[in-house]
């Protein structure tokens, strides 16, 4: 009778998967071999270099300048996919209107294309004799080969991550919350600060994380239209695929250890910022 009984208990857990000692196992497996095993070599091989040797490669006056181009641009890229981001999400949630469908399909574009093929599209549209460059141009803006080029290779590839994290919370917010606001005597703008940001915030984070984590480490789009000027427009990516085409592996390295450190550091600020807010929106409610 124990068995029917626990058969039946609708309480008792179900497991889909094998117990936790296969599972952990096949995790844990998979994980090294995709991830730590791979890291754990790239500080290995870094560490062949001296204190002051590794200090001299990843702080030389060109890799810092890489440094503060890929970080600041993928930084300021991420912010402006999160602005926009979430208009284009809110304006694909909340209305109607002709072409919506292939807009949304639009949005998934950056996923799809090819990074070099995306970059050789937006070269020849933003260089100088292309349709937008042209008219850029002779306002005094230069977008291909510049910096403002990397920012816009990044902007374009970090889009769909805002946009795809935030359009299934706005499609499960329930409209009665703006109109009970409204009913209060709330403003648009305050319903929209007080009522609706809290709760897409969390959202909002993940995918300013997921886009600024896709923009550090892009290349195949960011080499065309960046022009690859040094202390100028050259990425730090393409600073160790340089230091690898000369066969200074451990150079290479070094820069990729400085760059994978900094870009957990940054995601680390921004995954404690996302729980933080997920914990005050709920304990608003």
């Amino acid at each position: 009778m124990s068995a029917v009984a626990a058969f039946f208990n609708p309480t008792r857990q179900t497991r889909v998967l094998p117990g936790f000692g296969l599972s952990i196992g096949y995790t844990l497996v998979y994980l090294s071999l995709l991830v730590l095993i791979p890291l754990s070599a790239v500080f290995l091989k870094s560490a062949e270099l001296s204190l002051a040797q590794f200090w001299d490669v990843v702080t030389a006056p060109r890799v810092v300048a890489s440094y503060k181009l890929s970080f600041g641009a993928s930084l300021l890229a991420a912010a402006i996919n999160a602005v926009f981001g979430l208009a284009l999400a809110w304006a694909l949630v909340r209305y109607r209107f002709p072409g919506k469908k292939l807009i949304d399909a639009l949005v998934d574009l950056p996923f799809a294309l090819p990074t070099a093929v995306a970059g050789i599209a937006l070269t020849a549209l933003y260089a100088g004799n292309g349709w937008v460059g042209s008219l850029l141009e002779p306002l005094g803006i230069k977008v291909a080969f510049t910096p403002l080029g990397v920012l816009v290779a990044l902007v374009f590839i970090g889009v769909p991550f805002v946009v795809r994290t935030v359009q299934p919370i706005l499609e499960d917010l329930e409209t009665e919350l703006e109109e009970a606001a409204a009913s209060l005597g709330a403003h648009r703008w305050t319903t929209f600060r007080r009522v609706i940001l809290p709760i897409l915030t969390p959202a909002l984070l993940t995918g300013f994380a997921l886009a600024f984590a896709r923009a550090v480490g892009e290349y195949g789009s960011v080499i065309f239209i960046a022009g690859n000027m040094p202390m100028v427009s050259e990425i730090t990516p393409l600073m160790i695929i340089t230091k690898l085409e000369q066969y200074d592996y451990v150079g290479a390295t070094a820069i990729a250890v400085v760059m994978l450190v900094l870009s957990f550091v940054l995601l680390l600020v921004i995954n404690l910022l996302q729980a933080w807010s997920a914990k005050a929106t709920g304990r608003n409610r």
